[in-house]
């Protein structure tokens, strides 16, 4: 795939990136190498602009919350109507946990501070007083992402979607949106937001091709990638449901298709103001 181009936007790395959410852009920019696909990675901060015509695919990872505050305001000041248009116009965007919520439409946190969303996703997050934390398996349907999805969450924000998107998928095991209707992230167009950390792509390549593919859509007619030897991610992979699998097998838990089970109770958030994920 010789000359052919991926561009990549990093929002605010010095800010969203906990639980090694980086990994992600790491996971991109391999599998595009591997395909001789060449990837321009640019990062993009607080005061930046962004030209919503420069770049096929955007990631924001998560934050603690002194971050997202800061990154809501800069969201706020243009980059979020831009990065809408970007999506709008056929991007792709892959959003981590706080930097889901902030893509929503609005996020009250559980000390009652109002972060307004850019309202790329038709999603509402109120913040709870205990935090969802925990392995988790999640059934995916996207077409050509088929299968189940393994990550890490750690969050006390509960995200409800509205009819203007759909869920990214349902809960094996574990949380999701808000551990009561058995949903986890969702899609827009060519965007997921989600809650899984872990890193998620690197043990999941299929959703991390789908990224790819519809990014360079953008700007290339092409059917389908390459395919790639994906035993060692796919190993990674049974590996994260093998832990899965042995959680739920303790005492009163279940791992069953489209319902929420954890062997966790949430916890208590104790972290106050400006400490831990949201």
């Amino acid at each position: 795939m010789k000359g052919i181009t991926l561009r990549l936007c990093h929002l605010y790395p010095e800010l969203m990136n906990i639980y090694g959410d980086r990994g992600n852009v790491m996971a991109l920019e391999r599998r595009c190498s591997w395909r001789g696909i060449r990837v321009e990675i640019s990062s993009l901060s607080i005061g930046d602009a962004l030209d919503p015509s420069a770049f096929d695919l955007f990631f924001i990872g998560g934050g603690q919350d002194r971050e997202q505050m800061l990154v809501c305001d800069d969201l706020s000041a243009g980059k979020g109507a831009a990065l809408r248009e970007a999506v709008e116009d056929g991007a792709a965007l892959l959003s981590i946990c706080g930097g889901y919520q902030l893509l929503g439409k609005s996020f009250l946190t559980w000390t009652g501070e109002y972060l307004p969303g850019i309202g790329l996703f038709d999603a509402e997050t109120v913040g709870g007083d205990t935090r969802f934390i925990g392995n988790v398996a999640v059934r995916c349907d996207l077409e050509g992402a088929e299968g189940t999805l393994v990550g890490f969450e750690n969050h006390s924000g509960r995200t409800r979607l509205g009819p203007g998107c759909r869920p990214l998928g349902k809960v094996l095991h574990g949380y999701g949106n808000n551990g009561e209707d058995g949903t986890e992230g969702c899609v827009y167009r060519n965007a997921i937001g989600t809650y899984l950390h872990g890193s998620l792509l690197p043990k999941n390549p299929r959703l991390a091709d789908w990224l790819i593919l519809r990014a360079l859509r953008r700007r290339h007619d092409l059917e389908a990638l390459p395919p790639l030897d994906d035993s060692l991610e796919e190993a990674a992979h049974r590996a994260a449901l093998s832990l899965i699998r042995r959680e739920s097998l303790r005492p009163g838990m279940i791992f069953a298709r489209g319902k929420p089970r954890s062997p966790f109770r949430p916890r208590p958030d104790r972290s106050g103001a400006g400490k831990g994920s949201r």
